[in-house]
């Protein structure tokens, strides 16, 4: 028996049941993953609440490590013993076990351990293709991160450093703040005490910079608008802050003809393996160093989301099976 965590409907944490689930054998083009370590992510924080509409009743987390059980009829490179991750699409990673598409998993690396793969996976990925693949930023340039203490601003600040790129990090408290200068951070931002715009056109010399990472969304749209350059983009790729809605053209225009863009990770994954092959190299070359701030028991995914959701967590959070 697998124990799984299914929505009924949608709300706060408290939305979150545990079910003993006899699971099916895996299907065609499905492996069956035992899973060891879940990583704690934003969205997941969506589906639960929605935020982002799911079909209910339904699973939820797309992040998991952990080792290949079986395999479905016509799956070939993967085998029993397999150490193996995956990031989505598919929900339900909030389980002892579960079924995922073959086409989700890679492989691991003996290297790194489950806890800082699930860690970074999803992340690391999204850094990725957030830097590489959307704004392609390139060597020399200036680039706001906002909630750069984060997950995904923690590993973005190193890479964006590892490239050679100048950053400025958005963050709430001073303790985000030191651990941001330590990732690799140029310039910081405390933006419960700083206005994020003015102080970034003072650092660029009345500019602005050609890009920003905005993973916050509402709260940060309009410093974001005010802190680009001339022709920049805006990464709008995260709700924490709340929805970005009536996005107004006219605005642009008059902001300096600005370039906005909301992309998605599965939009840019379509050769995931390569993807991460790319993260594991960063890691190596020390771009960012694996930030697990907290880690709680997987049936206690309640209190992570109440913890993530309230701002008390650093870096990632791991759900141990």
């Amino acid at each position: 028996m697998a124990r799984v965590a299914t929505i009924r409907t949608t709300g706060g944490p408290e939305v979150i049941q545990w079910d003993d689930v006899d699971l099916p054998a895996p299907g065609k083009g499905e492996v069956w993953m035992r899973n060891t370590a879940v990583g704690l992510n934003y969205i997941d924080t969506y589906h639960r609440s929605g935020v982002y509409p799911v079909t209910l009743p339904s699973g939820l987390g797309s992040e998991a490590v952990g080792v290949v059980m079986a395999v479905g009829e016509g799956v070939t490179g993967f085998a029993p013993g397999d150490r193996v991750g995956t990031f989505g699409p598919t929900r339900g990673a909030y389980a002892t076990e579960h079924n995922v598409p073959a086409g989700e998993l890679f492989h691991l690396p003996d290297t790194l351990d489950d806890r800082t793969a699930a860690a970074i996976l999803l992340k690391g990925c999204t850094a990725e293709f957030l830097i590489e693949r959307c704004a392609r930023v390139e060597a020399g340039q200036t680039v706001l991160v906002h909630a750069a203490a984060g997950g995904v601003g923690h590993i973005l600040v190193g890479w964006l450093k590892t490239i050679g790129a100048t950053v400025i990090a958005s963050v709430g408290s001073e303790a985000k703040a030191e651990r941001t200068r330590k990732a690799g951070a140029d310039h910081v931002i405390l933006h419960r005490s700083e206005d994020i715009a003015a102080r970034v056109r003072e650092i660029t010399g009345g500019k602005g910079v050609p890009v920003v990472l905005d993973g916050v969304g509402g709260a940060t749209w309009t410093a974001s608008l005010d802190s680009a350059a001339k022709r920049g983009l805006i990464v709008s790729y995260g709700n924490a802050g709340g929805v970005v809605d009536g996005v107004n053209l006219g605005v642009l225009a008059a902001k300096g003809s600005l370039f906005v863009t909301r992309p998605t990770l599965f939009d840019y994954a379509e050769h995931r393996q390569a993807m991460v092959d790319r993260v594991f190299a960063m890691l190596e070359q020390g771009a960012f160093k694996p930030e697990i701030g907290q880690t709680f028991a997987l049936e206690d995914a309640a209190d992570a989301h109440r913890a993530l959701e309230a701002g008390e967590t650093f870096g990632s959070s791991v759900l141990l099976a």
